[in-house]
């Protein structure tokens, strides 16, 4: 039987170690650079710094999906190989891509890649001003329902298709660095990436977290358009006030490629941003479906779709700025 005396010290042991692993605890802000842009991860009450296990994270998804990586899975399938093996995380993004694909009506579409490297706005920063036989070529690669995915190979009616995932692709990637932290019991933290956001919990101050939106008709208003508080939900942005090329001639051609016609014109609606209580992959493919249609079709989309929130800004027919509000008021 144990004495007094070693229970004693058994039970003050364990309070002091349960009392060790509190103050161990703190919070964390991570900072840098990924996918050709920044990001900032902030996650509290935490007993370690993931910078390490979420660089790894990174690098995998790169290792599948970067077209700007010549190495990468999609770089090999694009350049023709019909050999590759995808992993899981092509394996959900080709689905999610799908169903979106479908669910818009063609208006988020991967296969537009040609035409986003024809634009100068991929990897293989083409002609920016291509002409209208090359756009008509182009075309006739356009279309995710000539690709398919069997037995985790990439099949393409059309072996000229080029894959480009990059409008899922920063919304996926927050939401595999989320998984990790849930996979830690880490209650609450914001994740960006490019704009995109992916939230749970609360602040330290139990405040949702603030988000802001950026004013589309000037980019450099330290104030933005509107502050937001979030909690529980993705949010991604698409706009064409910060990625566009205008040519010699003073053509403007915009980083949204419509894979209807194959033109890169600036439509009426200057930025969507997106809401979701699921991944923030779907509220980034969302907005680049929106900014496609244009702002009557996406506004006729969230009527359709009430699960799904947006807040679109669009100019009207006098060229004044608007807003539809279809999260906020929820």
């Amino acid at each position: 039987m144990k004495s007094k005396f070693t229970i004693s010290f058994i039970i003050l042991l364990s309070i002091f170690l349960g009392c060790n692993d509190d103050i161990q605890k703190k919070d964390f802000v991570l900072q840098g650079e990924v996918f050709g842009t920044t990001y900032s991860i902030t996650y509290l009450n935490a007993s370690n710094n993931y910078q390490t296990s979420i660089d790894s994270l990174f690098l995998a998804f790169n290792q599948s999906l970067s077209t700007y990586i010549p190495t990468s899975d999609i770089s090999k399938i694009n350049d023709g190989n019909t050999d590759i093996e995808v992993d899981d995380f092509f394996v959900e993004v080709f689905e999610k891509s799908k169903k979106i694909h479908q669910q818009t009506d063609g208006f988020f579409d991967p296969t537009v890649g040609n035409l986003v490297n024809a634009y100068g706005f991929g990897p293989e920063k083409g002609k920016l001003n291509p002409s209208d036989s090359l756009i008509n070529q182009f075309m006739t690669a356009v279309g995710f329902e000539k690709v398919s995915l069997i037995n985790r190979k990439i099949r393409k009616d059309n072996p000229t298709i080029y894959l480009d995932f990059n409008s899922i692709a920063k919304g996926f990637a927050i939401d595999i660095v989320a998984r990790f932290f849930d996979s830690k019991k880490i209650d609450s933290y914001l994740i960006e990436i490019g704009g995109e956001i992916r939230t749970k919990g609360f602040k330290k101050d139990q405040k949702p977290w603030s988000i802001q939106i950026v004013n589309p008709s000037n980019t450099e208003d330290e104030n933005g358009f509107t502050i937001l508080k979030l909690s529980n939900i993705s949010m991604a942005t698409s706009g064409n006030y910060r990625k566009f090329r205008v040519t010699d001639d003073g053509k403007k051609f915009v980083h949204t490629i419509n894979p209807k016609t194959g033109l890169a014109i600036e439509s009426n609606l200057l930025s969507a941003s997106v809401f979701t209580k699921t991944d923030c992959a779907d509220a980034d493919a969302y907005a680049t479906a929106f900014m496609a249609m244009g702002f009557e079709k996406a506004k006729l989309f969230l009527e359709k779709n009430s699960d799904i929130k947006a807040i679109l800004i669009y100019t009207d027919e006098f060229k004044n700025i608007q807003v539809f509000d279809a999260f906020s008021e929820n």
